[in-house]
């Protein structure tokens, strides 16, 4: 019986790790979108408080403020306003990852994020 409860309990301690962990999206993430063969870099700096979403977006076309975002457990999502025009972020979160679909000007966009080693 003993051996059931401390069963539970672990299982327990490790949900509720790995959903810590996971929602843990506050900090810099960088990543490359393949645009007609280049490769355009992306860096976020993502603040979470609970299941909002805000920070900013650095691009060659400048920084950005990061809209609309939110988080629901292993997910976001967020808006950024590129030269007037919306790009729409969807993603997943991983420990040490984000896979982003990002949509522009009717054109959809995937890539990896990363967090960076220096924040």
């Amino acid at each position: 019986m003993n051996s059931k409860i401390f069963n539970s309990f672990v299982l327990a301690v490790c949900g509720v790790l790995f959903c810590v962990i996971l929602a843990d999206v506050s900090g810099k993430w960088s990543g490359y979108i393949d645009y007609n063969g280049n490769d355009i870099p992306l860096t976020y700096n993502f603040k979470a408080d609970g299941d909002k979403l805000t920070g900013t977006s650095d691009t060659p076309l400048g920084t950005a403020d990061i809209t609309d975002g939110k988080i629901d457990k292993d997910m976001i999502s967020f808006k950024v306003d590129l030269n007037g025009s919306t790009a729409t972020h969807i993603g997943k979160v991983y420990q040490d990852s984000i896979k982003l679909k990002i949509t522009y000007n009717g054109a959809d966009f995937l890539t990896t994020l990363k967090r960076s080693k220096t924040q």
